[in-house]
């Protein structure tokens, strides 16, 4: 069964895909991903300020040990709060992936989708390794 999409839908469609490749387009798509991470980011910030559940890792909560990905909800309930020092230092990987997506439509998104799948692997798997020893080192882990 087909559902009938109303001409201004079907023209905003043509028309978003039509700007795809343009830098014009571009630039609205990262205004669109920015402003959706911004309305996120200070959504989890006022929920977190209502309702502070604690360790959301469950690696973390039941062994001590943080996974790699510790801290990147604390980025964002940090940037919610416009402090950015402080969301840099609970996990520079999760911003630097971050920024890395919200700028994509610019051009970087087609650099990673050009990159063999060896190449985009090792890249993944150097940024969690960082992120894993940054956490270790952030909560003391590593230190005797």
């Amino acid at each position: 069964m087909t559902v009938a999409v109303p001409s201004s839908a079907g023209a905003l469609t043509t028309r978003w895909r039509r700007t795809a490749g343009t830098v014009s387009g571009g630039l609205m798509r990262v205004l669109l991903r920015g402003a959706g991470g911004a309305v996120a980011a200070v959504a989890v910030a006022q929920l977190h300020d209502a309702h502070d559940p604690g360790v959301l890792c469950l690696l973390r909560r039941f062994t001590g040990i943080p996974c790699p990905a510790c801290g990147s909800t604390t980025v964002f309930i940090e940037a919610g709060h416009g402090n950015w020092a402080a969301a840099l230092a609970a996990n520079p990987v999760t911003v630097v992936a971050a920024l890395a997506l919200l700028l994509a439509p610019l051009g970087p998104g087609r650099w990673w989708w050009e990159l063999s799948n060896k190449r985009r692997n090792a890249v993944i798997g150097t940024a969690l390794l960082l992120a894993w020893t940054w956490q270790l080192n952030r909560l003391g882990i590593s230190r005797p």
